[in-house]
């Protein structure tokens, strides 16, 4: 029978990460203490080290917070013109059916 697959957050692969290199557990200690394997533990150093640039980079939130802005703007407009339609069609229909006989 096989095992059912371990599903581990990005908070525990921190945490796990965090315990092997900076407080310098042992792997073996860490691989049975949370039901781990070995390699999955260098996988997830691997993954680590291969994205930890994007930690270090400057985002320009005042940008991306304008942006955010104009998009939710545009998004409120469309709706709120998408309701105007919307009643002014009922009112059409409620007025048709005033006139059957």
């Amino acid at each position: 029978m096989s095992k059912a697959r371990k599903y581990c957050s990005p908070e525990d692969k921190a945490i796990v990460l965090k315990r092997l290199m900076v407080e310098k557990a042992l792997l073996s200690d860490l691989c049975d203490h949370y039901q781990l394997q070995p390699s999955q533990v260098y996988r997830w150093q691997k993954q680590l080290f291969e994205n930890a640039a994007v930690a270090f980079q400057r985002t320009n939130n005042k940008q991306a917070k304008k942006a955010k802005d104009r998009k939710i703007t545009s998004l409120e407009e469309k709706i709120a013109k998408r309701n105007e339609t919307v009643a002014e069609l009922l009112d059409d229909s409620v007025a048709l059916r005033s006139w059957d006989f």
